[in-house]
């Protein structure tokens, strides 16, 4: 059975001091994140890769892992530009982003027609995330609602930058293990073994448990979500003020409204396995060595793709 890992490497990376992130060596042989990932998800079953990238990246992309991987799996790009914007709607000239990850996705309609899981480029999930994703989307599970999905849920105090405040899609799950809700948090930051800091929905500051679950944009998605996608998308630029430029259509909010609507399952499956990304230029020495630490201990080996 066909299934595609979908990788989000279209952001712009700011909050890294402008670079190219994604493409950072962090690996004891240079390697870069998404080296690790797509191997990891190769060796759970995954045969093809779906790459989401600005257009002047691509030939970045080939030199450091696309075509090395075209030996071993299917591999496409697709470009997170302006063309699945409604005609109707005007971008702003002062906007410069993206329009998030929801729309990212949208981006992939043409190129993925497989169950698919979506991650993010400059995240390092563990092994066992990929593994139980895998399975879950080849099961043919049947929840009798439209839409059936996964998510690979973290653990929050294991997905905290020590270098600045992280935003993270705080989960409820239902008795059945399914997600009830999903909010885009932002602010986190730890104040403790057991506690960390959050901006409210109203500004206002909270305190959430160290051990709540979290998306970490890791989602197992089947393509009958793009439809969906696109209109929420549409309406999501309706109700958009002309003067906010930084607004974007996340993927949680939208998978999240088609669960409030009772149109989607969405399993949430356990991962335990310590995150570590570069969301910030100061995480490379702590990605740098957790890496290390990996190599030694055996998970990797010499050579990964």
């Amino acid at each position: 059975m066909k299934t595609s890992l979908v990788i989000l490497a279209a952001g712009i990376g700011s909050r890294f001091g402008g670079g190219i992130k994604q493409l950072e060596p962090v690996g004891p042989h240079g390697e870069i994140i998404l080296e690790y990932s797509v191997h990891d998800a190769l060796e759970a079953g995954f045969n093809k890769v779906v790459f989401i990238i600005r257009p002047e990246l691509e030939q970045y992309f080939n030199e450091m892992i696309g075509d090395r991987l075209r030996k071993k799996c299917e591999v496409a790009y697709v470009y997170q530009t302006g063309d699945n914007i409604p005609a109707w709607y005007t971008v702003p000239a002062e906007r410069k982003k993206p329009f998030g990850t929801a729309q990212a996705i949208l981006c992939c309609k043409d190129a993925v027609k497989e169950p698919f899981l979506v991650i993010n480029a400059d995240d390092y999930y563990g092994k066992e995330a990929y593994k139980i994703a895998h399975e879950q989307l080849v099961s043919g599970q049947r929840s009798g609602k439209p839409f059936d999905f996964c998510m690979v849920g973290f653990i929050l105090k294991n997905t905290l930058s020590d270098n600045g405040a992280v935003t993270r899609g705080i989960c409820r799950v239902d008795a059945d293990g399914y997600l009830s809700k999903v909010t885009e948090t932002g602010g986190l930051i730890r104040i403790d073994e057991a506690s960390v800091a959050a901006d409210g929905e109203n500004g206002e500051k909270i305190t959430l448990s160290g051990e709540s679950i979290v998306s970490m944009n890791m989602w197992g998605l089947t393509p009958d979500i793009f439809p969906k996608l696109e209109a929420g998308f549409a309406d999501f630029l309706r109700g958009l003020a002309p003067d906010n430029i930084k607004a974007e259509y996340y993927l949680p909010s939208a998978v999240d409204a088609l669960v409030s609507a009772g149109l989607a399952a969405v399993k949430v499956l356990s991962s335990r396995d310590k995150w570590f990304g570069v969301t910030y230029r100061e995480d490379k020495e702590t990605v740098v060595e957790s890496f290390r630490a990996l190599h030694e201990a055996g998970v990797y080996g010499d050579r990964l793709i």
